[in-house]
């Protein structure tokens, strides 16, 4: 189905696998283009409870393709695809990631650095194995981070946090980015889709439409004040209702 993407849908669960190991599943629009048609394709399947995003081999993704990202910055196109920064993966997939109707867990089985991480930001959840590396490393490559990550990181570690991370571009492992809230938990990479796998399990023992609306309403508090959210949690637990009523 993609050359760049494996794809997989098993017990209500679809898994996205970043698959260009040979590169550390380094980013290229092609990729990107086939991570959002994946998440297009498990939006409204009734089949698909929640969603794992994860790499294939020794790297989750290594940043952009380096010769991609030259031939770019020279004005050429390195891809059969967009140009690097006006494919929907980079426009569209992280605004429509925080309105997905399915929980999203990013499984991160190895270095993320660069676009490697920023991609995991608008995930529900960020689990890691331990001791992989991870990386806002945009300053050191002599551009500015993406995917509003401007905007998700100091939500996810605080302002200060965020600034550091972006100004100095160092590595950090799994272990400081949970100290620090930016993966909900790490394990021993043989553990790890092991355990995303029970997470979405967990999700599956809710109804779909109430973990819809949870994340509906988790976004709408991150982004308004305590009066409005209350209003808008009794507002949504009304609508709720009506519509369970109505089925």
């Amino acid at each position: 189905m993609y050359e760049n993407v494996l794809f997989d849908v098993a017990d209500g669960v679809a898994t996205i696998t970043l698959n260009r190991p040979d590169k550390l599943n380094a980013y290229t629009t092609e990729m990107g283009d086939e991570v959002y048609d994946a998440f297009q394709k498990v939006r409204d399947d009734d089949a698909v409870r929640s969603v794992i995003l994860t790499g294939a081999g020794r790297g989750f993704c290594a940043g952009v393709d380096l010769e991609h990202l030259k031939a770019h910055q020279a004005g050429a196109n390195a891809s059969k695809g967009p140009k690097l920064g006006e494919e929907a993966f980079l426009r569209k997939l992280p605004l429509e990631l925080l309105e997905f109707p399915k929980p999203v867990i990013a499984a991160v089985n190895g270095h993320a650095i660069g676009v490697g991480i920023t991609m995991i930001l608008p995930c529900d959840l960020r689990i890691a194995a331990a001791g992989v590396k991870m990386g806002v490393t945009f300053v050191r490559l002599g551009i500015l981070p993406g995917l509003g990550s401007t905007h998700l990181l100091p939500r996810l570690v605080g302002p200060a946090k965020a600034r550091e991370l972006v100004l100095t571009g160092r590595k950090f492992t799994a272990e400081e980015a949970a100290e620090i809230g930016l993966v909900n938990e790490v394990v021993p990479a043989e553990s790890l889709l092991d355990r995303a796998r029970e997470v979405a399990a967990e999700f599956a023992e809710s109804r779909p439409d109430v973990l819809a609306a949870a994340k509906r309403a988790l976004q709408f508090g991150e982004d308004h004040g305590m009066a409005e959210s209350m209003q808008n949690e009794q507002d949504a637990g009304v609508a709720l209702r009506r519509n369970r009523g109505a089925s």
